[in-house]
């Protein structure tokens, strides 16, 4: 099997986490780039990579690199990916894709013209207990799903005294809360339901209208929070909470999908299990357990009593990449279709928000 060769630009907290699914699914960091050679040099052994590129177009230029992934500040994911796609490389693409619309619909076309497989790391689907809950829906035993609901919540800008380059819209886009972690909710939703969103009525807040900053304070023009509610194309209806700003709640990814004989709920700060509930039982299903699906035991790579976490979801997606780059058959791999679809979202989002009514997703 082809040993594929990876060249990451940025390396902050989600650069590392790219740094290690590549090298735990048999892949190479042959080389990375920054905003300086000097910022990338210093990362070479913490990412376990083989060089430092002078910059981001050099990497790209790399007979070294088969595969880009674009891990930098929001503004520059589009231009970046743009770039590796007419080098003619596979890209793995932080979300956003692009910041606007139409750019991610190009992007996509750009992929599929030029040949090149384009993903955006929507790792939550990687859960071994993910795909158990979605096969449940699939073979029937929810039944009709009528509710859709849950929350996205972390505490990380919980005070005026912390900041972000994401709360500069100019960096980040113009939605930070919803488009950081709110549209990651509704993609896994998506996923597992096999529902999709269709209209939104959105509602957003600014805890603080200003923020401290190293050099004094700047204004805050993007939300802290967002409450969105929704409808689907099979009839259900729904709602998200979205809050960076919720003391104490790292990083809780929960919803429960409620139909007419079976309620199934996740949460992500506890991956490795599924509640289920009737009217007449309740029941917590470990992963890997007798009860568990034999659909979600191929994404088992510890045995049942070892947890799996966010790591592991996100080498099991990179390894689900490898494998569509071989040839393979892939269930759920989130392309730049998916990533284009999450512009969408947010955009109608941000409408509603806007103009205080229900707008349709694009």
């Amino acid at each position: 099997m082809e040993v594929r060769r990876s060249g990451i630009i940025g390396f902050g907290f989600i650069g590392a986490v790219h740094a290690r699914a590549v090298r735990a699914s048999g892949g190479v960091v042959s080389a990375v780039a920054g905003s300086s050679l000097e910022s990338a040099e210093r990362a070479v052994s913490r990412l376990g990579a083989g060089v430092a590129a002078q910059s981001p177009a050099e990497l790209i230029a790399s007979d070294d690199v088969d595969i880009v992934h674009v891990c930098t500040p929001n503004y520059v994911h589009g231009p970046l990916a743009a770039h590796a796609i007419k080098a003619g490389k596979h890209v793995i693409c932080e979300k956003p894709l692009a910041t606007d619309v139409s750019f991610a619909d190009e992007l996509t076309r750009m992929a599929e013209a030029a040949g090149v497989l384009g993903v955006v790391p929507f790792v939550y689907r990687f859960y071994p207990t993910i795909r158990d809950a979605r096969e449940r829906v699939r073979r029937g035993d929810t039944g009709p799903l009528h509710l859709l609901h849950g929350s996205y919540l972390q505490d990380w800008l919980s005070s005026s005294s912390d900041d972000n380059w994401r709360v500069d819209p100019g960096l980040g886009g113009l939605s930070r809360a919803f488009a950081d972690i709110g549209i990651h909710w509704v993609d896994l939703v998506e996923f597992v339901s096999w529902h999709r969103v269709t209209r939104v009525l959105a509602r957003m807040v600014t805890a603080y209208p200003e923020r401290a900053t190293s050099t004094g304070t700047t204004a805050v023009r993007t939300e802290d929070a967002a409450v969105v509610a929704f409808e689907t194309d099979k009839g259900a209806i729904g709602s998200v909470v979205a809050s960076q700003v919720t003391p104490g709640r790292k990083n809780r990814l929960w919803f429960s999908l409620d139909g007419s004989a079976q309620s199934i709920s996740f949460d992500q700060e506890l991956p490795d299990s599924l509640w289920v509930g009737t009217t007449s039982e309740t029941r917590i299903v470990p992963r890997g357990a007798l009860g568990s699906t034999l659909e979600s035991r191929a994404w088992d790579i510890l045995p049942p009593g070892h947890p799996q976490g966010y790591q592991d979801a996100f080498t099991a997606f990179i390894t689900d990449v490898y494998a569509k780059l071989n040839g393979q058959a892939s269930d759920g791999l989130p392309t730049f279709a998916d990533g284009a679809r999450a512009t969408k979202l947010t955009a109608a989002v941000l409408e509603s928000a806007d103009r205080g009514e229900w707008r349709h997703v694009a």
